[in-house]
């Protein structure tokens, strides 16, 4: 049986994504035919740009930020949202675009990860802007040194870069890794607890209070779990100095019950690509005054979409001013 045809395009996403070698682009070429084309039926769009508005097509919003869909320029997205949006947005945590789930399943050599657990704990942030993050390290820190690798707060004379392979292998001999996001957001889970799980360092985490329906919170350690910092760290060095209840943390497994969770296994995904690839709808594009053939309407239908993007990028541009920033960068 032949495979469907669809025509695709990718913009405005960020530097170096490849359009012919992603998540999408992976999940769907064993089921259809991809033609990928700059006059698609379906655009897949994020938020580093405003190229989606030149699009008169169905429009499928995807970022790994912590923001909702804007359903006033997409038809469908992939978001970390848990409404569905009367079947117009799919929860698609943002840890999923970092490796093979059905990893996270396999059978565990504990005696092996015991002998390579030879460091305490990790930390690897360049973004400055957490103040909670930054406190707890700092608390953490009186206790027993951690490492911290990232661009802020570095502490060991080298830099480890986004590259995954490298970071994996970087935090592999720690028996702790601090995975706290970078804001706390109901529903938003990022790699960050996801990597820690992948190398059998026991993620320290905070950010998503709702992190139990991807992960098993008895595999890790959940801030939520405990009233306040120091009881976290009372705990930590519990286990810091007690391989057996280390070990207890290390047999759990990361998914519930040892199962992908519903957002994650493939053939949920691929069942809304079926839903929105048979769908018959009127994209939101058609009303747009973009393909106004009046050139007035037109003029202005792009300058308020250029306008509205700026002063979204200006929003990001007061967020990243920190000080912080600015002397690593005077210093790097």
């Amino acid at each position: 049986m032949s495979k469907p045809t669809i025509k695709i395009f990718f913009v405005d996403f960020w530097p170096n994504f490849d359009i012919e070698n992603n998540t999408f682009i992976n999940l769907l070429k064993d089921d259809y035919n991809i033609e990928i084309t700059d006059k698609p039926d379906y655009l897949f769009f994020s938020i580093f740009g405003c190229q989606v508005h030149k699009f008169n097509c169905t429009r499928i919003f995807f970022s790994g930020e912590n923001i909702k869909p804007d359903f006033d320029v997409c038809d469908y997205s992939f978001s970390f949202d848990l409404d569905n949006y009367n079947g117009r947005n799919y929860r698609l945590p943002q840890y999923f675009q970092y490796g093979n789930m059905e990893e996270l399943l396999k059978e565990k050599d504990i005696e092996q990860i015991l002998k390579e657990k030879t460091k305490f704990c990790n930390f690897i942030y360049s973004n400055p802007n957490c103040r909670k993050r930054n406190i707890f390290f700092k608390k953490l820190s009186k206790y027993k040194k951690v490492d911290s690798a990232g661009r802020y707060l570095n502490n060991i004379g080298r830099f480890i870069g986004p590259k995954a392979e490298d970071k994996w292998e970087f935090m592999k001999p720690y028996k702790f890794s601090i995975a706290f996001e970078n804001e706390e957001s109901d529903y938003y889970t990022t790699e960050k607890i996801f990597e820690a799980m992948k190398v059998n360092s026991i993620p320290i985490y905070w950010g998503n209070p709702r992190v139990g329906l991807d992960f098993n919170t008895n595999s890790f350690l959940n801030y939520y779990d405990f009233d306040n910092d120091d009881e976290l760290i009372e705990k930590i060095i519990e286990i810091d100095n007690n391989d057996e209840l280390y070990i207890q943390y290390l047999i759990k497994p990361n998914f519930t019950n040892n199962e992908l969770n519903e957002f994650v296994k493939k053939e949920n995904i691929l069942k809304q690509f079926e839903k929105i690839f048979s769908e018959n709808i009127e994209p939101i594009s058609s009303k747009s005054n973009v393909f106004s053939k009046n050139i007035i309407n037109k003029k202005l239908a792009i300058f308020n979409h250029e306008l509205r993007y700026r002063a979204f990028i200006q929003k990001r541009r007061i967020k990243l001013f920190h000080p912080a920033r600015i002397l690593m960068k005077i210093k790097n």
